[in-house]
């Protein structure tokens, strides 16, 4: 049996969309699934539209998932360069085998002529299309005699080879995914092939480089299904055996309503994006917003593709194992932003405190404070489960590092009654006594003081929580206590008294 192989071939023309990624990550899935190579192939004939930096945020957002090439631009291999504009000079012979077949032909005409064409079929309402029906009354070797067309090649005339569309053909074709497809030839136009900068388009390119590099399966988005009719008639051409397509569903905006977009990301506030784009335009990435890496692979991997049970949590080897094309579905996947800071959750939690401790202080230590890793892994412990990201942890704990500097004015008008300073000043008392500052100890003696005087548990906690954190929030009051140590407490006792007892005067 012919040994699977798949490529991801990105062009660089900027960052790589999330779709892109999902792309790679099937092809990778499928591959390892079956004991196959997965192969990097960078995209790179449009000259136009190459970006400087993007084929390295390619490689390194493929790093980031664990998305691992076995053959590419970095990796090598037995069929490169896997750079297209390294192979150049080889795709030439290819579009003039096709001409001396006589399914292809050099076109001379000028872009302007043919924006003019496209022009006036515009102002009738029409659409101007090179094929059949136009193209012998244009300025290529259909026809041209034979003599005028072979003169302009010697004078280096500009000119492109075109595919020669078959006239009136059903073209049928089949994907993995969407089934068995038929397209009429008259549909479709004569497209370019090589053009007159001396490199192939996306069409020839591709088809030549998945023959010579074995490709075996074509797994690409759906925005490729129109290009496949064109794809299979030049595997007929060339008289090569076709691989097998399949052509992934879109990802779309959390409404449903078309493909997300970077627009869909910066209205809603989440990326579409791997990593942050640093040039020109810039974007956010999930790496840089505090995403996992395995919480995004696992986040993507369930957008177009379900593993058939309720299951949701995926190792990349457990995806590996239970991935499957036929369980791909055919249309569209709704993003949904929540259901990524879900996964993300999932797997902090799966985090151990001391991990997340370290994270963490890289946060602080940019703030300005510096505290040992087993103090925060205590700190860390009291609230990773309110959090999705690590830098949530200070919107969770920064009362621990910074004393309230003005208290909840509606806390006030509930919690602060006209007997609180006394009760805060007793409890001052008790907890100053204490040399054992443990949630436990602190807890014990504060509530038999509570029972001794008979006061309300309730009361006393909420007027004790409002002067260490300024409002009603943060974990077990003990807990605040003991890592604040007793003479932050005191303080913090002390200086509410003074600002909320002024206030409430």
């Amino acid at each position: 049996m012919q040994q699977v192989r798949v490529r991801f071939a990105p062009s660089p023309t900027g960052p790589l969309h999330i779709g892109g990624v999902r792309t790679a990550l099937y092809n990778y899935l499928f591959a390892k699934k079956q004991k196959g190579i997965f192969i990097l192939r960078i995209e790179d004939t449009d000259r136009s539209r190459f970006v400087n930096g993007a084929e390295e945020y390619i490689t390194e957002s493929l790093k980031w998932c664990g998305i691992k090439p076995d053959e590419g631009v970095l990796e090598g291999g037995p069929y490169g360069p896997y750079r297209q504009s390294e192979r150049k000079d080889l795709y030439r012979q290819y579009a003039e085998k096709l001409v001396e077949k006589g399914d292809a032909y050099y076109a001379f005409d000028a872009p302007e002529e043919l924006e003019l064409l496209r022009y006036s079929a515009e102002k009738k309402g029409q659409t101007f299309t090179y094929n059949s029906s136009v193209r012998d009354k244009l300025k290529n070797s259909l026809s041209l005699p034979e003599p005028e067309w072979k003169r302009f090649i010697r004078e280096d005339k500009p000119y492109v080879i075109r595919y020669k569309m078959p006239v009136n053909e059903d073209v049928n074709l089949d994907d993995l995914i969407r089934g068995h497809i038929v397209v009429n030839t008259d549909t479709l136009d004569d497209k370019v092939l090589f053009k007159s900068d001396g490199m192939p388009t996306y069409h020839l390119a591709n088809v030549v480089d998945d023959y010579l590099m074995k490709i075996t399966h074509i797994i690409r988005g759906e925005e490729w299904l129109p290009s496949l009719p064109l794809h299979f008639l030049l595997y007929r051409s060339f008289a090569w055996e076709k691989p097998l397509f399949a052509h992934l569903p879109l990802l779309l905006k959390p409404d449903g309503k078309g493909k997300l977009s970077k627009r869909d990301g910066d209205k809603m506030g989440f990326p579409v994006f791997p990593l942050y784009w640093p040039y020109g335009e810039t974007a956010r990435g999930y790496r840089e917003e505090g995403y996992y890496p395995e919480a995004f692979v696992n986040m993507l991997s369930l957008l177009g593709w379900n593993p058939g049970t309720e299951k949701e949590i995926f190792s990349m080897d457990e995806l590996i194992n239970v991935f499957s094309l036929d369980r791909v579905h055919k249309a569209g996947s709704r993003f949904d932003p929540e259901k990524a800071r879900w996964f993300n959750h999932h797997y902090l939690q799966q985090k151990s405190n001391k991990q997340l401790a370290i994270e963490f202080r890289e946060i602080l230590r940019a703030k300005g404070f510096h505290h040992d890793i087993i103090q925060l892994e205590t700190l860390v412990d009291l609230v990773k489960e309110r959090v999705s990201f690590v830098k949530d942890i200070w919107d969770e704990t920064d009362f621990f590092f910074i004393a309230p500097k003005a208290y909840d004015s509606e806390v006030i008008t509930k919690r602060w009654k006209p007997e609180t300073p006394e009760h805060l000043k007793g409890l001052k008392e008790v907890l100053d006594e204490l040399s054992d500052f443990t949630p436990a100890a602190t807890e014990q003696a504060v509530k038999m003081w509570i029972t001794q005087n008979g006061y309300h548990t309730g009361t006393i906690m909420n007027a004790l929580r409002l002067v260490l954190v300024g409002a009603s929030r943060g974990p077990h009051i003990f807990n605040i206590i003991s890592w604040l140590g007793k003479e932050e407490t005191l303080n913090r006792i002390d200086r509410g008294l003074t600002v909320i007892g002024n206030h409430s005067r």
